[in-house]
């Protein structure tokens, strides 16, 4: 992608105001990536904010609050200032429906929009876009984007950033695109100061007691059909009401369903503030994305997501099982 990067670079060295934003319920790799991008352009000297829509989870605050500031969207303070910034970067996402209460402000920002990101099929907002959907992490193409503009920008915050996001996307390193190449950067990334025993903790290692509650209760419901090779588990807003979470507490707890022997299919159904988040995960060679997109979602082969409003979770549930068949037979 050097073509890419050499217009990428030639694109902000004329900028000089930035927003970063993610998507809706922010990840480790969405977390990762827009901290890494904010220490990267700042050190040129840009004048960067990052702004999301939802609160950053309290695992990933160590990037939030020792790294770089992350701000919760508030019309009444950022509408402005999104609209007047010189440029936009959106990263682990491409869809303006993703990041939806930001979406009007983009959409009436004049300047420059980049998308950088590893998802399939982007949708046409920005006006460059640096995909890759191949990466397992979206930190993994700043990484190659960042070296390949300075081999010495990599310092010891962006290669814990980076880490974290690519630590995170691949499940610890265990997903099927986690390559050689994945190791060669995160081995890089541990020589610029990262420290994985530290991240691995903060990320994994600090839950609240009330999130193994919410966790009790979702592998209490594990249910499956087609001889065990489809599993899913459900949360209802009850769940999340009594044991004092919130959406981003369910983070990781789908890979749960495909740790269970037999499972190539693993959903996680959750009713939160009314909507019903569905998640969708696979092995082999099912296109799990697919399947999402049957729901108005879509991701990648093996890890993808929908929201779902307007109907009820034993409705989604059931429809959403009912098409899952459908893929085991392939």
């Amino acid at each position: 992608m050097k073509k890419e990067f050499h217009e990428f670079n030639m694109l902000v060295s004329a900028k000089q105001t930035f927003v970063i934003t993610t998507h809706i319920n922010p990840d480790g790799d969405a977390i990762g990536s827009e901290t890494a991008l904010a220490l990267f352009l700042s050190g040129r000297g840009k004048t960067v904010t990052i702004i999301n829509q939802s609160p950053t989870p309290d695992n990933l605050t160590f990037l939030s609050s020792g790294i770089y500031p992350v701000e919760c969207y508030d019309a009444a303070r950022h509408a402005a200032l999104i609209r007047g910034v010189d440029c936009i970067i959106v990263v682990d996402t491409n869809a303006p429906g993703r990041f939806f209460a930001l979406a009007d402000d983009v959409a009436a920002n004049t300047g420059t929009k980049i998308c950088i990101d590893h998802h399939l099929e982007p949708e046409p907002f920005a006006d460059m876009y640096i995909i890759d959907a191949e990466a397992p992490a979206t930190g993994e193409l700043l990484y190659e984007l960042f070296t390949a503009i300075d081999a010495s920008a990599v310092t010891t915050p962006i290669a814990k950033a980076l880490y974290t996001c690519i630590m995170t996307d691949t499940g610890s390193f265990r997903f099927p695109k986690t390559d050689a190449q994945t190791h060669m950067i995160t081995a890089d990334l541990l020589r610029r100061g990262a420290d994985p025993s530290e991240i691995y903790q903060a990320v994994y290692d600090s839950s609240p007691v009330n999130r193994l509650h919410l966790l009790g209760r979702a592998l209490d419901s594990i249910r499956s059909i087609e001889d065990g090779a489809v599993a899913w588990m459900t949360l209802r807003q009850t769940d999340f009401d009594e044991t004092k979470t919130v959406g981003a507490d369910t983070d990781n707890l789908i890979n749960y369903t495909l740790s269970i022997a037999g499972v190539r299919i693993g959903l996680m159904f959750t009713e939160f503030d009314g909507v019903v988040k569905v998640s969708f995960r696979s092995k082999g060679d099912i296109w799990i994305n697919k399947l999402a997109k049957e729901f108005g979602g879509n991701g990648h082969k093996h890890a993808a997501g929908a929201r779902i409003t307007g109907r009820g979770l034993v409705e989604i549930v059931d429809k959403v099982t009912d098409r899952a068949r459908a893929y085991i037979e392939l």
